[in-house]
């Protein structure tokens, strides 16, 4: 399992919103970022919660954490735990006071809720693998200024091929 961090909310080509996982111990600019499809609602919760900002009204995963809390159940873990035909599956890990408790759960509702929480989010390192894409990177020239070069050749290729995939990709083969 690599432990990540919510990048941000995206919308693909489409207008569908997608949520961006990293690991957290990645150096900005390289490695794999991990772009799950989700819910316009899910999105909008998710960013809510990110930007530290609250709902007029409490949304699904505020009452979902306010439940918790009242119930005296707290949430240790977020697992994005596998991959099954474009479908992401994840888990939910309770401390309650009767003990551990995993529950199954759609990776958006999974991430709101961790996100509401201060709850880790870990990842399959299998998933992160086959999902995963690579994240566009740049480099400052040797004069500071800033010039933008790509690490390598392959690296602006896996760029350009990510960004025809999100060009080209069906929103519903990834339903998180």
């Amino acid at each position: 399992m690599v432990q990540v961090h919510i990048v941000g909310v995206a919308l693909d080509s489409r207008g569908q919103p997608l949520i961006l996982l990293k690991p957290i111990d990645a150096v900005p600019g390289v490695g794999l970022v991990l772009p799950i499809w989700i819910g316009a609602q899910e999105a909008t919760s998710i960013l809510i919660a990110v930007e530290g900002n609250e709902a007029p009204r409490p949304l699904s995963h505020d009452l979902m954490k306010t439940l918790m809390e009242t119930l005296h159940a707290s949430v240790e873990r977020v697992e994005i735990t596998r991959i099954d035909d474009g479908t992401f599956y994840a888990e939910l890990t309770l401390h309650t006071r009767e003990g551990v408790i995993v529950l199954d759960c759609r990776p958006s509702d999974a991430i709101a809720i961790a996100a509401r929480t201060e709850a880790s989010i870990w990842v399959n390192d299998g998933v992160l693998e086959e999902a995963g894409i690579a994240e566009e990177s740049t480099v400052t020239d040797a004069s500071g200024t800033g010039g933008e070069t790509a690490d390598a050749p392959d690296e602006e290729e896996r760029v350009a091929d990510f960004r025809r995939f999100l060009d080209e990709v069906d929103p519903e083969d990834f339903q998180g």
